[in-house]
């Protein structure tokens, strides 16, 4: 008998489970409340602009490309990934630029005029983080952490890297130059780690990146999520839009369906949930389970939130890099605010995205498309009026740091521009306190402490996407769709050798 998978939630670790079922003949819907696709990688089209939401950085297309492979396709045929160069422009407030990428001679070039001491430092450092990424997503990024007893056999290799210190603590024992510190650790922020905190491990970032590069997929990173619908289509998999899921029904310790908003409801011998994680214990599931890991949830430290202006201007900027880190005056304490403290800062750290650079037609011609990118407290640290007044000046500041910094006569040119708030990620994704980026990548929070993905009592409900090991960005969410897979394809072969048994 055809086994029968649901899975909640059609972002990109959703999407990868469910192709790697397909694939492997289980029968599998996937639910999405939303009216599209992607979960946090949505987009709008305005005024001729595409906007996603994100994420927008791409690296380790390997990851990618095995969910084609499965079936015997290949991903260029459903998706056209295009090289991002360099992967981002740093710029600090005193003028400063570096270009980060994986062209060696011209880092040095830019790291001696830094500071040529570091040099020998930025080395040492690469080789660090190479030793790190082979022991921390090599060997560990798809599996699974069900028990202690699995941390126990690859803790040695992680205390060997230091894991108990910060990636901003462990770059520092390499480079003295303050700026470098900073263009060595934010990596961590685009998967909603605080550099001061987040375990060095995370600076395995950047061997993905200088193995594999940074790249951009032609149309958006919603034509990657449409090229990987596309591909589990074809494999036969049903995908249902704009209906939530209001119930993750149980028999007993085990999972037997789901029901919808609308009514629909669907048996199926195996569930997991892409969605929120405290949405899918707390308000989702049937069972006495769902309260007791929701008190725990709520004990646990979660990521910030982001909030996003998103603007079409008129004009060409070719100066402008697809990927630009804008560094305040301030790095530790702004972090401070953000993460600790809950206060909304009146300095900014911004990411600006400049799609048309590497893509002209996400705007129309003559025309840019941008979005700049502030972190913030989650709403349990800073419930503000993002909705309203304060959001709106709040986007007014925001633009007006931008065009300061790198976009003269920026609101002139202005032909539309919307913005995205903690407060639309808690109404759009369910997201708890409004976090970006689900629990916080701590190392009390990672591998086995972090979400498991197969809970521990309800044997048949799985759990993929950011709050699971090894946690957000698209290489992780990937990461954990294969070892989620992995437990459930098991589980298939356990059901139909039990009722083969059965049947003698």
């Amino acid at each position: 008998m055809t086994q029968r998978a649901i899975v909640i939630g059609a972002g990109f670790g959703g999407l990868a489970l469910a192709i790697r079922l397909q694939s492997a003949g289980v029968s599998t819907t996937i639910l999405e409340a939303r009216d599209r696709p992607g979960g946090r990688a949505y987009h709008w089209r305005r005024e001729g602009h595409i906007f996603d939401a994100g994420p927008t950085v791409i690296t380790d297309p390997p990851c990618l490309e095995e969910l084609w492979a499965l079936s015997g396709q290949a991903m260029h045929s459903d998706v056209e990934l295009v090289p991002v160069a360099p992967f981002y422009r740093l710029d600090w407030p005193d003028g400063s630029r570096f270009d980060y990428s994986n062209d060696e001679p011209a880092l040095r070039a830019q790291i001696a005029s830094l500071n040529p001491a570091d040099i020998a430092g930025y080395e040492d450092f690469l080789e660090y983080a190479k030793g790190v990424h082979r022991e921390g997503y090599v060997k560990l990024g798809a599996a699974a952490f069900l028990d202690f007893a699995s941390m126990l056999r690859a803790a040695p290799a992680l205390m060997r890297y230091q894991a108990w210190r910060s990636v901003y603590s462990m770059v520092s024992s390499y480079v003295r130059d303050e700026r470098l510190r900073q263009a060595l650790s934010f990596h961590t922020l685009l998967v909603g780690g605080n550099p001061m905190t987040t375990s060095a491990i995370y600076a395995l970032i950047h061997t993905i990146e200088k193995q594999g590069g940074v790249w951009w997929a032609r149309g958006g990173t919603n034509a990657l999520v449409s090229g990987m619908v596309r591909l589990f289509e074809r494999l036969g998999g049903t995908l249902r839009l704009g209906d939530p899921v209001v119930r993750i029904e149980t028999q007993g310790d085990r999972a037997s369906g789901v029901a919808t908003q609308s009514g629909w409801r669907a048996g199926a011998d195996m569930v997991a949930s892409n969605g929120d994680l405290m949405h899918s214990y707390r308000d989702l599931l049937d069972h006495k389970r769902g309260a007791t890991v929701a008190r725990a949830l709520a004990r646990k430290r979660w990521s910030p939130s982001l909030f996003v202006v998103h603007f079409g201007v008129r004009g060409d900027y070719p100066d402008i890099a697809h990927h630009s880190i804008l560094f305040g005056p301030r790095y530790k304490g702004l972090l401070n605010d953000i993460y600790r403290h809950g206060t909304v800062p009146d300095d900014f750290s911004l990411y600006l995205h400049h799609p048309s650079a590497t893509d002209p037609g996400m705007a129309p011609p003559g025309h840019a498309t941008f979005y700049a990118l502030a972190p913030v407290a989650h709403l349990g640290k800073a419930p503000a009026d993002w909705g309203g007044a304060f959001g709106k000046r709040f986007a007014d500041a925001v633009l007006a740091e931008v065009e300061r910094r790198m976009l003269p006569g920026l609101r002139d040119n202005l032909v539309t521009r919307f913005h995205y708030t903690p407060r639309d990620f808690e109404a759009d994704l369910a997201a708890h306190l409004g976090s970006a980026f689900s629990l916080e990548p701590l190392l009390r929070q990672s591998a086995y402490f972090r979400a498991h993905n197969r809970d521990d009592r309800i044997s048949n409900l799985y759990f993929v996407g950011a709050g699971t090991h090894p946690g957000a960005g698209i290489p992780g969410v990937v990461g954990s769709a294969k070892a989620t897979a992995a437990l459930m394809l098991n589980m298939q072969i356990r059901l139909r050798c039990e009722r083969k048994r059965k049947s003698l």
